[in-house]
C-alpha cells in the first residue's frame, strides 16, 4: 500500500463484483473510503463488512436517477466529500443480429450502459463543482473503439461513452474536475463468465482461457488490471490527465494477437516499386 488515495472518498457503481469489486479493494488498500453501489445486496454488504468504517454498501439501480443522487448524497453526508466516482456498472445486454434485437432490449441496455453513466456524471458534478475538484471515471470497452468485438448495442453505448467523456471533460476541467474513461480488453470477470459458461462465479475457468489466448504470453486480463488503471486516474498522479480513454487490453487494439505476425518473423530487403527489393545502388 502506498496511500495514493489517502483522505479521498470514492463512489463505485457495480462495486459488489468483477471490476468494481477489484477497484473497491484496491481503493481501500490505497487509503480511500468507498461507497459500494450495486444491486447485489448480499455481495455488497459482505464486501463492505470486510472494510469496517472504510466502506458502505448502498443499494443502487443506475437506471434510477434518485438512486444515483442518493448514493452521491450518502458519500457527502457520511464521509463529508466526494473525490472520485467510478461509473463501472454494466451488463452485456442485448445480443443478436441487428434485424432481430427487440427495441425493449435495446432501451434497457442503453439505460444501464449510457444513461446510468450520464446520471453518475450529472450528480457527481453537482457536488464536485462546489468542492472545486474531483475525478469522474467511466468504464468503456475496446468494443467502443473497434468493430466486431461486442454486441451491437453494447458497442454503440461504449463508443458513445467515450464521446460523452470527452465532452463533459471539456466543460468540467474549468471547475477542477477531471473526466476520463477506461477501455478494458478481455478481462476475466463474472460478466464474461456468465456469458461464456453460464455461471458468473466460474471466473477461474475464464481466466485460464484468457491466459492461453492473450498477446502477452500466459497472461490474460484480470479485474485488478482495470482497478489499477482506475487508481491511476483517480489519484493525483493523473492530475494533468482529462478527456482521456485509457486502453487496457494487452495491445489488442494495436493489432496484437496471441500468434506472432509473419511480417515480424525475419528480415528481408525492403520492397520498392514494381516489386523490386533492396535499396537502389545507383
Amino acid at each position: 500500500m502506498t496511500g495514493r488515495l489517502d483522505g479521498k472518498v470514492a463512489l463505485i457503481t457495480g462495486g459488489a463484483s468483477g471490476l468494481g469489486e477489484a477497484s473497491v479493494r484496491l481503493f481501500v488498500e490505497e487509503g480511500a473510503r468507498v461507497i459500494i453501489a450495486d444491486l447485489q445486496n448480499e455481495r455488497g454488504e459482505a464486501l463492505a463488512a470486510e472494510f469496517g468504517e472504510a466502506a458502505i454498501y448502498q443499494h443502487v439501480d443506475v437506471t434510477q436517477e434518485s438512486d444515483i443522487a442518493g448514493a452521491v448524497d450518502l458519500a457527502v453526508a457520511h464521509f463529508g466529500r466526494l473525490d472520485c466516482t467510478f461509473n463501472n456498472a454494466g451488463i452485456v445486454g442485448a445480443v443478436g443480429p441487428i434485424d432481430e434485437i427487440p427495441i425493449e432490449e435495446y432501451d434497457f441496455t442503453v439505460s444501464i450502459l449510457l444513461r446510468g453513466v450520464f446520471l453518475g456524471m450529472k450528480h457527481s458534478a453537482r457536488v464536485m463543482k462546489l468542492q472545486g475538484h474531483g475525478s469522474i471515471l467511466s468504464c468503456s470497452s475496446v468494443a467502443g473503439l473497434i468493430g466486431g468485438l461486442g454486441p451491437h448495442v453494447y458497442t454503440a453505448a461504449k463508443a458513445a461513452l467515450i464521446g460523452l467523456t470527452r465532452n463533459v471533460a471539456s466543460e468540467l476541467i474549468h471547475h477542477g474536475i477531471r473526466v476520463n474513461c477506461i477501455a478494458p480488453g478481455n478481462i476475466a470477470t463474472p460478466m464474461i463468465a456468465g456469458m461464456v459458461t453460464g455461471d458468473p462465479d466460474d471466473v477461474e475457468r475464464i481466466a485460464v482461457a484468457l491466459d492461453s489466448g492473450s498477446p502477452i504470453k500466459n497472461r490474460g486480463g484480470r479485474a485488478r488490471d482495470i482497478a489499477h488503471a482506475a487508481l491511476y486516474l483517480a489519484s493525483d498522479d493523473a492530475a494533468f490527465v482529462s478527456g482521456h480513454t485509457l486502453v487496457v487490453d494487452a495491445g489488442i487494439t494495436t493489432g496484437s494477437s496471441h500468434t506472432p505476425t509473419s511480417i515480424f518473423d525475419s528480415h528481408s530487403p525492403l520492397v520498392r516499386e514494381a516489386g523490386q527489393r533492396g535499396i537502389p545502388t545507383s
